[in-house]
């Protein structure tokens, strides 16, 4: 049985996760403002850009995932640097600070495992998308470069979905016929699930991945590539 933290477990691809994993192994997760009710899961209320990360974690941690995210998609000339600052604490400084804190327990563990999202808008173009691609582009960047200064005691990789029906994608995903264009214009012709992203997580976690390190995975239903 592994000890797993997940920060932002509450909803879509982080509940998905926390909930698959919980199963099998000791989860603690923690929520912005949707408490977890599952008892099967250890939860702590934790805003990543406000609060002083006070919840303990056990003397071995065998993986950590950081889940926070946000899509904000406009002209660029509309995002302010504020903007670029805000969405850049969220995603890449709040990573920092958990990996940071994590990471003693985390290299006590036999097989540590961290792992952290990107977007298939870090390697394709897309318009609208300056703020978040920028943001996963420096995660992917962060990914590699922990990945070579962990190794061989912490495993370092990073998921890169394409849209996926969640909570947070509901602003995208709000009529019936932008759904059924997204799903059209993908070659598995579909959107992707919280599921299909959490089976990649339990994965990565798992000793079967015990030889990948370093890896941006485009799990996107082949929209990067085809």
């Amino acid at each position: 049985m592994k000890n797993i933290l997940i920060i932002g477990g509450s909803s879509g691809i982080g509940k998905a996760a926390a909930e698959k994993l919980a199963k099998d192994n000791k989860v603690i997760a923690t929520y912005n403002e949707n408490p977890i009710t599952n008892p099967d899961i250890s939860s702590f209320q934790f805003n990543v850009l406000e609060d002083h990360i006070s919840f303990s974690l056990p003397d071995e941690l065998d993986g950590l995932v950081y889940c926070p995210g946000n899509i904000s998609l406009k002209p660029f000339s509309r995002f302010s640097e504020d903007d670029f600052r805000k969405d850049y604490e969220l995603q890449v400084l709040g990573a920092v600070k958990i990996i940071q804190y994590a990471l003693p327990q985390l290299k006590k563990s036999a097989s540590a495992s961290i792992i952290l999202f990107s977007s298939i808008a870090a390697q394709k173009g897309f318009g609208f998308h300056s703020l978040i691609s920028t943001h996963k582009a420096a995660l992917e960047g962060l990914t590699l470069a922990l990945s070579a200064e962990f190794a061989p005691k912490v495993r370092v990789n990073c998921i890169a979905p394409s849209l996926t029906q969640t909570p947070l994608s509901s602003g995208i995903l709000n009529t019936e016929e932008k759904i059924q264009k997204f799903r059209d214009s993908n070659p598995m012709k579909r959107l992707g699930q919280p599921d299909d992203i959490a089976h990649a997580i339990e994965y990565l976690l798992s000793d079967k991945a015990s030889w990948v390190t370093g890896q941006v995975f485009h799990i996107d239903g082949g929209a990067s590539t085809l």
